[in-house]
C-alpha cells in the first residue's frame, strides 16, 4: 500500500428489512397496519382480512401493501417473513401454530389461547420452530410499567405487600370470550412481570348480566408462594373507564393509572413504620404521611415500542420480552380462574392446571 492509499474499514451492510403480514385490520389490527406500514428495518408488504370493508382504511394508510382475503395466501406467500394476527381470540391458538408450521415468525395479540392445552400446543410448536413466537402483551412495553418494575427492583418500594388493579369500562360487548379474557390479561401480565413468579393459587367470582354463559364482570384473587396478594377487578358493564394498578409496599406505594393522560405514575411516600424501640403497642407502628411524588417519564407509544422490538427479536435472533413462555403463564392464571369461575369461587391451585 502506498503512502498516499488509505485502507478502508469494511462496510457493514443492515439488516434485510423484514416483510411483514398483518391478519386482522379491524378495531385493534388497524393500529398494527399503522405502525408497522411506518417501522424502519421492516416492510409491510400484506395486508389480510375477510371484511373488505377494511380494505380501504388499509390501504390508506399503508398503499405499497397488497391486499386479500385469505388466510391460507398469507402462509404460502414465500416472501412473507413475520405474520401479525390482531384476529379473534379464539383464533390465536390455531392460527400462530399455522403460521409458525409455514415458516414464519409470529406477533399474536394478547391472550396466546383461550385454554391451557392450546397455549401449551402453541409453545410447543414454537420451541421446535426455530422462529420467533411474540404475544401481545402491549403494557409490558409501557413506559411506566417499565420504571415501575425497576422501582421494586431497586427495592424503592421495600418488600412488597399486595396488588390491585382495576380494569372497568362500559362495552365493547364480546360473545367469544367474556370480560376476564378480554381484559385481565393485561393486569395478569403486568403482576407476573413486576413479581418475577407466577401464582400459587387463583380463586375467581364472576356474573352475565347481558349475555347468558359470558360473564361481565369478574373479580380475580391470586396468592403467591412468598404471601403476596393479588386482586383484579374487571368489567365492560361499568360507567366509567378506569385503568389502574396499584403497588403497596413496604415503604412506598405506587399507583399506574394508564387512563390519566400524563400522570402515569404517582409515588405515594406513606406507611406505616416501626420504632426500634417502644414501650407501648399503640407506639409499635406510626403512620407516615410523605409526598406524592409524580415522576417525569418519556412516554413512546407502548404499540410501536413493543412492534420495534419484534422486528429487533428476528433481526437478532433474540427471545421477545413477551416469548411462548410469558403468554402460557398468563393462560395458566386464567385458565384457573376459568375453573374458579365454574366452581363458585373455589381456589384452584396453579399446578393443577
Amino acid at each position: 500500500m502506498s503512502g498516499n492509499e488509505v485502507a478502508s474499514s469494511p462496510i457493514k451492510s443492515s439488516p434485510a428489512p423484514v416483510r411483514v403480514a398483518v391478519v386482522g385490520a379491524g378495531y385493534w389490527g388497524i393500529n398494527h397496519v399503522r405502525t408497522f406500514a411506518r417501522l424502519p428495518g421492516c416492510e409491510l408488504s400484506l395486508v389480510c382480512d375477510s371484511d373488505l370493508k377494511n380494505h380501504k382504511r388499509a390501504q390508506g394508510l399503508a398503499p405499497a401493501a397488497r391486499l386479500c382475503a385469505d388466510y391460507a395466501a398469507v402462509l404460502a406467500d414465500p416472501s412473507i417473513d413475520a405474520v401479525v394476527l390482531a384476529t379473534p381470540a379464539v383464533l390465536h391458538a390455531e392460527q400462530s401454530m399455522a403460521a409458525l408450521k409455514a415458516g414464519k415468525h409470529v406477533f399474536v395479540e394478547k391472550p396466546l389461547a383461550l385454554s391451557v392445552p392450546d397455549a401449551q400446543a402453541v409453545k410447543a410448536v414454537a420451541d421446535s420452530s426455530g422462529r420467533v413466537l411474540m404475544v401481545g402483551h402491549l403494557l409490558l412495553y409501557h413506559a411506566a410499567v417499565l420504571r415501575l418494575r425497576e422501582m421494586i427492583q431497586n427495592g424503592d418500594i421495600g418488600e412488597v405487600y399486595y396488588l390491585y388493579g382495576l380494569r372497568v369500562n362500559l362495552g365493547k360487548l364480546r360473545q367469544d370470550e367474556n370480560a376476564m379474557w378480554s381484559l385481565a390479561p393485561h393486569d395478569v401480565s403486568i403482576i407476573l412481570y413486576l413479581l418475577g413468579q407466577v401464582p400459587v393459587s387463583v380463586a375467581a367470582r364472576g356474573h352475565a348480566y347481558l349475555q347468558p354463559g359470558v360473564e361481565d364482570v369478574v373479580f380475580l384473587n391470586l396468592i403467591f408462594g412468598d404471601g403476596k396478594m393479588a386482586q383484579i377487578q374487571v368489567s365492560w358493564l361499568d360507567p366509567r373507564k378506569e385503568r389502574r394498578l396499584t403497588v403497596v409496599g413496604e415503604r412506598r406505594m405506587v399507583e399506574f393509572d394508564d387512563s390519566h393522560p400524563t400522570e402515569k405514575l404517582r409515588i405515594y411516600d406513606k406507611g406505616f413504620q416501626r420504632p426500634p424501640e417502644f414501650t407501648q403497642f399503640g407506639e409499635f407502628l406510626t403512620v407516615r404521611n410523605g409526598d406524592i411524588h409524580i415522576p417525569h417519564l418519556d412516554l413512546p407509544e407502548p404499540l410501536n415500542v413493543e412492534c420495534r422490538h419484534f422486528v429487533e427479536c428476528i433481526q437478532r435472533g433474540a427471545a421477545p420480552r413477551t416469548g411462548a413462555k410469558e403468554g402460557l403463564d398468563v393462560i395458566r392464571v386464567l385458565g384457573a380462574a376459568e375453573q374458579s369461575l365454574k366452581n363458585q369461587g373455589m381456589p384452584i391451585a396453579i399446578e393443577d392446571v
